[in-house]
């Protein structure tokens, strides 16, 4: 478990030189130990005590990387059973599932319809990460083919899935640029799958028939040296695969258990008879702890729901979601478009943005840093005041793109704009609506 910030200063060289961005080494081990800074902040820290610091505050569930390059991602690395006491850090990886005996072309058919489905929200581009590359006839030449194809042809990270170490081997060879999860060291080839896996440095998958098979299988493959291992408990029945993963959960969390202190893959296309069913238990799973879930297929009704909630149970809770203070072009506005603004908080942005596209009138929208709070919010906190919004207008250069001074502020926000006059001398103030979906109506009237 993490260590306490007196227990991190013990190991700091209290020098309190400032060089870490702070006055003191008790302030940074406080921030270290809150996980607000990063050790190689401290430039004097020894090997020694790096190397002890960086074991003791690892955390419970360790992080384990799959892929390589700019769609990489990582799963595990959380410290908490619940998103309300922290956070989680790493989303779900969301694979679908081929067979090695698909041919060529229906292969390729499938990787552009898979790679299609990116959908944009709250400024974020939302997509699957896996494929999971299944072998069903212990034919080497095709699933090496099929690997290779979707490693060389696509951008989506792999899962091998063989108990067959020689075939494994063989697509390993072909394919492990692409650093793939192996999937998986069982009771019968645990050594072979061990070794191959050490010797590529690539992430292991763990599949045992129980929790204590499973804890058995991971002791031997630490021992071997492999730190990335993901475990499946191999239990298919919805009910059994919830309290495996809450089992799961809890050892590392609750009872120090490091045997189960990795994340899980989860398999609803093992688990259901159609791609709706599937997509109700992916949904359990993403909330209740797998660190990766595969699917049958991707289809957008299923798809797009499911990325939505792991969106929203990946964000931070404490840290709402934020666009950038500044000026917006909406439509290719000139001179005499219309001047708007709202604050930054992710969700007004889009709504009103959205709104404004769809008016089809050409508009200057300003977005004010509010530190990610709504309007009634910040206005209620003091952050869209009167003054404070004059002053953001004044500075932000937007009296340089336009030919009038008329500026449209959200209804809600209406008893600012005498404030706002007094210190925009020659502005007129127009108090907008207060429901962002008559924004369309309010633009048109207004450019008759």
């Amino acid at each position: 478990m993490g260590l306490t910030g007196i227990q991190i200063f013990k190991l700091l060289p209290k020098t309190n030189c400032g060089e870490c961005g702070v006055p003191t080494c008790l302030a940074f081990a406080m921030n270290l130990a809150a996980a607000k800074a990063e050790l190689d902040s401290c430039p004097y820290v020894s090997a020694e005590a790096k190397e002890k610091l960086s074991e003791a505050s690892a955390p419970p569930i360790r992080q384990v990387a799959v892929g390589a390059g700019v769609r990489a991602f990582k799963i595990g690395g959380e410290t908490v059973m619940f998103r309300h006491e922290k956070t989680f850090y790493n989303p779900t990886g969301l694979a679908a599932l081929v067979k090695s005996d698909m041919d060529g072309g229906a292969l390729d058919k499938k990787l552009k319809e898979w790679n299609a489905f990116q959908y944009e929200r709250v400024g974020l581009n939302l997509r699957p990460e896996l494929v999971a590359l299944k072998d069903v006839n212990g034919n080497a030449a095709a699933f090496v083919a099929a690997a290779k194809k979707i490693a060389e042809e696509s951008e989506f990270n792999l899962v091998l899935m063989t108990d067959k170490a020689d075939v494994m081997k063989a697509a390993v060879e072909a394919c492990a640029f692409k650093k793939p999860l192996l999937y998986a060291a069982t009771a019968q080839n645990v050594e072979a799958m061990g070794n191959l896996a050490k010797e590529k440095s690539l992430p292991l998958a763990v599949k045992a028939d129980s929790l204590q098979n499973l804890i058995a299988l991971s002791d031997k493959l630490t021992a071997m040296g492999l730190k990335d291992l993901v475990l499946d408990s191999g239990a298919r029945d919805p009910k059994q695969v919830l309290q495996d993963q809450v089992a799961i959960r809890r050892a590392p969390l609750k009872a120090g258990n490091r045997s189960l202190g990795f994340p899980t893959i989860a398999f609803p296309c093992e688990m259901a008879g159609n791609l709706d069913m599937e997509t109700v238990l992916a949904a359990m799973l993403i909330a209740k702890y797998a660190g990766i879930v595969v699917l049958s297929d991707f289809k957008g009704e299923s798809l797009f729901p499911l990325l939505l909630e792991r969106l929203n149970i990946y964000t931070d809770p404490q840290r709402p979601m934020t666009v950038t203070q500044g000026i917006y072009e909406i439509g290719a506005p000139n001179e005499n478009s219309p001047v708007c603004i709202t604050t930054n908080f992710s969700l007004t942005y889009f709504i009103v943005s959205g709104e404004i596209e769809g008016s089809r009138v050409p508009t200057w929208l300003l977005i004010m840093d509010t530190e990610g709070l709504s309007v009634m919010t910040a206005w209620a906190a003091g952050k869209f005041s009167g003054d404070a919004v004059a002053s953001f207008v004044k500075k932000s250069g937007i009296a340089d793109k336009i030919a009038h001074k008329k500026l449209i502020i959200p209804g809600y926000a209406a008893s600012i704009s005498g404030d706002m006059e007094e210190e925009l001398p020659g502005w007129e103030v127009i108090i907008g609506p207060r429901d962002a979906s008559l924004i369309p109506k309010f633009l048109k009237e207004r450019v008759k």
